[in-house]
Order: C-alpha cells, then sequence, then structure tokens
C-alpha cells in the first residue's frame, strides 16, 4: 500500500482524506482519526485479556498438579459438605452439653427427692418406734416399781401421767430429770445419775401434795387438821379446800376411803 500522487506529484485528497493505493490497485481514503481511535480501542481490549490471561494463570497455579478437573470437583463438594456437617454438629455442642446438663440435675433432684422422702419416712418409723419403746421402758418401771407399790397410794397410770414426762430414755436406760429440766443424781451413790426408784422417791417428796400421794400420809400433813385436817372418831379428816387442791389420783384414793369410811371430808 502507498500513497497515491497525482500528475503533479501531490498527495491525492479525498473529503479531506489521503489516498492510498492498495497492492490490489484499489484507492481507499485514509481515516486518520478513525483509525487512532480503533488502535486505542484495540490496545484497551489486548489490556484487558492480557489482564485476565494473568490473572487466570495465577489461579490455574493453585490447581497445579490435578489432572482431573472433574474429580477435583468432585472432591471440593463432598469436602465442602463435610464441612458444612461439621459446622453444624460444633453449633449444636452447647446446646448438647445444656440438654445433658438440665437432664443430669433433674435426675440429681429427683434422687435427692426419692432418697429425702425415704429418710423422712424412715425417721418416722424410727421415731414412733422409739417413742414405743420409750414409753415401754418407762411404762415398766411404774408398773414394777416396788416403791411404787409399797408406799404409793394412787393408781400407778395416774402416777405415770404426773411423773412420766421426768423421765427419758437414753441409750435405752431410763434417766430422771427434775422440773427444772436436770439429771436426777442419787443421794446413796454420789455423782451417779439415780436410778428409777430414788428418783421417783426424790420427786414424790418434793411435791408439795406429796402426803396425799403416799401411803399412810392422808391427813397427816399439810391436808388434816393438825395443820390442815384432824381426827374426830377414828376418821381422818380432810379440808375441802385442800381436797379441792388433790391430784386426780389423791382425789380417788381419798374418795375410797371416805367410802370404807376410813375419811370424811370436811368444811
Amino acid at each position: 500500500m502507498k500513497l497515491k500522487l497525482d500528475e503533479a506529484g501531490h498527495v491525492v485528497v479525498v473529503d479531506g482524506k489521503p489516498v492510498y493505493t492498495h497492492d490490489d490497485g484499489k484507492d481507499v481514503p485514509f481515516d486518520a482519526v478513525a483509525t487512532v481511535a480503533t488502535i486505542s480501542r484495540l490496545n484497551g481490549e489486548a489490556k484487558g485479556h492480557r489482564e485476565a490471561k494473568e490473572a487466570a494463570e495465577t489461579k490455574l497455579k493453585g490447581f497445579e498438579g490435578i489432572e482431573d478437573p472433574d474429580a477435583a470437583k468432585k472432591a471440593l463438594e463432598t469436602i465442602a459438605n463435610i464441612d458444612a456437617g461439621q459446622l453444624l454438629t460444633a453449633g449444636k455442642v452447647d446446646e448438647i452439653k445444656r440438654a445433658a446438663v438440665l437432664a443430669a440435675e433433674e435426675q440429681v433432684k429427683a434422687a435427692q427427692k426419692a432418697a429425702d422422702d425415704q429418710i423422712k419416712d424412715i425417721t418416722g418409723q424410727r421415731d414412733t418406734l422409739k417413742g414405743q419403746l420409750d414409753s415401754a421402758l418407762i411404762g415398766g418401771s411404774f408398773a414394777n416399781s416396788k416403791f411404787v407399790a409399797e408406799k404409793v397410794a394412787v393408781p400407778k397410770h395416774m402416777l405415770q401421767s404426773t411423773y412420766g414426762q421426768n423421765f427419758k430414755v437414753e441409750d435405752g436406760k431410763v434417766v430422771p430429770y427434775d422440773a427444772s429440766g436436770n439429771k436426777l443424781f442419787s443421794r446413796a451413790r454420789p455423782g451417779e445419775v439415780a436410778d428409777f426408784e430414788e428418783a421417783l422417791e426424790l420427786l414424790i417428796s418434793a411435791d408439795p401434795f406429796k402426803d396425799h400421794i403416799l401411803k399412810g400420809q392422808i391427813g397427816a400433813g399439810g391436808g388434816a387438821n393438825n395443820g390442815g385436817g384432824g381426827n374426830s372418831g377414828g376418821k381422818r379428816e380432810v379440808r375441802r379446800a385442800d381436797f379441792d387442791k388433790m391430784e386426780a389420783g389423791a382425789k380417788a384414793s381419798l374418795a375410797g376411803e371416805v367410802r370404807e369410811g376410813k375419811a370424811a371430808i370436811v368444811d
């Protein structure tokens, strides 16, 4: 392709564009402005393709040694699925732990409640049996007492009703206590706790109505005319006011003597 000249040697111009004669003899006006614009566009496209190529090559370096892309893709998908499952499990670990802890706590509470109920039941049964045993031991002491049989005028059950609370069972033994809640100690054996017989005698001796409790004492003391009562015609006389102050057992005993003609209640 060469520039076309006229007969005078000047460049042939068409529409301001120089004319070139191509190798095939065809004359074509050359549009320089359009050509520059096209060159710039092509240069830009070339640059874009080059950068894309470089980026692709960079990515491809990470897959060096992989000969089967389909197999690699399938492996990646499998790994992705495994990771997703692991993440799901990991996300529920705390929830599973909390549920396990709550279940364990509920089991412990239930076991503790069952144990507490069982202990309460056993304790109740034990206390009931202990109460029965204590009552039997204390009641037996009153029932078998020589002192009560020989020297006490009131019925044994009334005597136990009055003084039974002064005795407790400790280590299988009947232990006496005074009205102030202190243990009763023996006078015959200093430093030792009094036995039942001595303790009961001490308790009755300290009772202001002892004369109404002990045999042969009714009318002889605080309730007779010699300081409370007299003896008229061989009968013991007890003032009505003193009779009203007596314990139920003493009243019953005196009433028996009145019926037998051995005593009288006077105003």
